[in-house]
């Protein structure tokens, strides 16, 4: 397997964790965000939306996390990181689709620099943009964690669902944008529960050959 990433990228680093907590072995390619390398034609001839992760299989070129990731779940069933029945699958989905769908997009590189240059917008106001969607999601998975009562330690059960394979990344870009985790206790709760697992910690942006 070859993954093209970037040790910063969210995406990326929810699939080196899910790659990780699976015993996948992958050789790592860098794709610079920063030099704009996953605009240049080379990438886009691997994946013409120009956005990382690409995991190659083979002759096979996987894109997008979510799908990836299922599709690592499907190939790969052990360990699992969705439940065995249905309702709680979906429950689990459904922690990820909050943070994958409704925070990380719109904190994602492309839409603040959209911001920066053609609205103008000074850093103040990119981390208060990135600080507001962020809370908002927070707070409800704060909420959700709290209300479930047979959880232990993570978003779901006693061990890592793709919940965590989320919220991770999420938590790591939280930081970068000065948002403070003081008043989610739950969340920072999970965050210790999977840092005792090495495949959160290798697959940490700061741990990585690009760092």
């Amino acid at each position: 397997m070859k993954l093209h990433n970037y040790f910063r990228s969210g995406t990326s680093h929810r699939l080196r964790i899910a790659l990780n907590l699976k015993g996948l072995t992958y050789e790592y390619l860098v794709v610079n965000l920063l030099k704009e390398e996953h605009l240049q034609d080379e990438f886009k001839r691997i994946n013409p939306q120009g956005f990382v992760p690409v995991l190659e299989v083979g002759e096979r070129v996987l894109i997008q996390s979510p799908a990836i990731i299922e599709w690592l779940e499907e190939q790969f069933p052990s360990p699992a990181l969705l439940p065995t029945d249905s309702i709680d699958r979906q429950y689990v989905r459904s922690l990820a689709a909050l943070i994958g769908c409704d925070i990380h997009p719109v904190n994602n590189r492309r839409i603040l620099q959209k911001l920066r240059h053609e609205f103008n917008a000074s850093e103040s106001q990119v981390n208060g943009w990135c600080n507001q969607w962020i809370s908002d999601g927070f707070d409800a998975l704060e909420q959700l964690l709290q209300s479930d009562r047979s959880r232990k330690g993570f978003c779901f059960g006693s061990s890592p669902t793709i919940a965590d394979v989320y919220l991770i990344p999420q938590i790591e870009s939280a930081r970068r944008f000065n948002v403070s985790l003081s008043q989610w206790p739950n969340i920072q709760a999970v965050e210790e529960s999977c840092l005792s697992f090495d495949a959160f910690k290798n697959a940490a942006p700061g741990t990585q050959i690009d760092a």
